[in-house]
């Protein structure tokens, strides 16, 4: 009998935020396939918890294991260890004794691992075909961390990291059946790194539920004050998204609001760090924290912005713009991947006057906002439903959809 264990490293329930989002459909187009075991990890108890409760009636078995390693601890063990960090921080001697256990109890035909740290929990020896969904080529956003920042000792963890990340990757690659990335672009700049022997390399793309994110929906309403709306989404507590909204308060908002003074800027998204919740205090910027639902803030946005100075693959708050019909302004580091049309369903931008530039245009022009809107929308639908983005798993693991 056919069995899939999945491995991730972080249990995909809520979808609600990008690798989670990405692991749930994931999992459910496993399970239109065959029976799903699920081993997986949870940042904390109530997050575990909540995966439980919804996940295992759809499992064939589930187990969750909470992370309890600090990035300190990890940071030491990996040196001694000499391996990566970010493979001590997802290591749970407790779930990988699980897996052990149900491979050698039989019925596991199938294994897919989403996220490089869980390649750790790969058997040595499987007679059935193992993926590995990298979704983004982790080693690289390392190496550009070192790159931006020269502080050490930051630049020494950044710098090892990506070395060893890096071989860790093209090691994993050479073992299994066929290595998973978001984008083209992610994939070919793995292969690029990696050398010939890397495997079997493949582009499987992020979709998006466009009947949950719809406009058309009746939604609650959201009170944001006077004045165009620039919208910004996104988990607050990740490196990335606080670089991109404390750029845009601080270089882009101020160019914006001498041609709009009641412009505003809310920063949408959970667990934001003091170092975002002190931009708050600026004129014109809200940070709502985890909010309930991000739709209705996508509605009340006259523009949503994605600055991202560092973006990998394919970015799920864009795709959620712009199937909710809004304009984008996006940096050319947060388009790469999608696809669709600058100038016809988003506007890409590069510098902070470009970004304020476009931002502009689009409080200027409504009509014109919407239009671009609605065209995103009709692209979100004609290339991104989930079932067609999944599709190529069923060929990949040898199994009839």
């Amino acid at each position: 009998m056919t069995g899939i264990l999945f491995l991730v490293h972080r249990a995909p329930w809520p979808p609600d935020r990008g690798d989670r989002i990405r692991s749930w459909h994931m999992f459910e187009a496993l399970a239109k396939l065959a029976p799903v075991h699920v081993a997986a990890l949870a940042d904390n108890e109530a997050d575990a918890a909540l995966a439980r409760d919804r996940m295992a009636p759809l499992c064939k078995s589930l187990a969750i294991e909470v992370r309890k390693v600090s990035r300190p601890l990890a940071l030491a063990q990996a040196v001694l260890k000499r391996e990566p960090v970010s493979n001590r921080l997802f290591r749970s001697a407790a779930l990988a004794r699980h897996v052990d256990r149900l491979i050698r109890q039989g019925g596991i035909t199938h294994i897919v691992a989403f996220s490089g740290q869980m390649a750790q929990y790969l058997p040595a020896r499987f007679d059935g075909p193992m993926l590995m969904d990298f979704v983004d080529v982790d080693s690289a956003k390392f190496a550009t961390y070192a790159e931006q920042d020269k502080r050490q000792p930051l630049n020494w963890v950044h710098a090892r990291e990506a070395r060893m990340l890096g071989a860790w990757e093209a090691e994993v690659a050479r073992r299994v059946d066929a290595s998973l990335f978001v984008s083209e672009a992610e994939a070919a700049l793995f292969c690029s790194r990696s050398g010939p022997g890397a495997g079997k390399i493949c582009a499987v793309e992020n979709g998006i539920d466009t009947d949950r994110f719809d406009p058309g929906l009746a939604l609650d309403r959201v009170e944001t004050g006077e004045g165009p709306l620039a919208v910004f989404t996104g988990q607050m507590d990740y490196r990335p998204n606080i670089d991109a909204v404390r750029w845009f308060v601080a270089d882009i908002l101020p160019l914006i609001r001498r041609h709009h003074p009641r412009a505003r800027f809310a920063i949408v998204g959970r667990a934001p760090t003091d170092e975002v919740r002190a931009l708050e205090s600026l004129p014109g910027v809200t940070v709502t924290g985890e909010v309930p639902d991000v739709r209705p803030w996508l509605v009340a946005a006259d523009a949503v912005v994605a600055p991202l100075l560092l973006a990998r693959g394919v970015q799920n708050k864009l795709l959620e713009a712009m199937a909710m019909a809004r304009p984008v302004v996006a940096s050319a580091a947060a388009a790469t991947g999608i696809d669709a049309t600058p100038g016809a369903h988003l506007l890409v931008a590069q510098d902070a006057g470009e970004i304020a530039g476009a931002v502009c245009s689009l409080f200027d022009d409504p009509t014109g906002a919407a239009t671009m809107g609605q065209a995103a929308r009709a692209r979100m639908i004609a290339r991104y439903g989930w079932d067609a983005r999944l599709a190529p798993l069923g060929e990949l693991l040898g199994l009839p959809a």
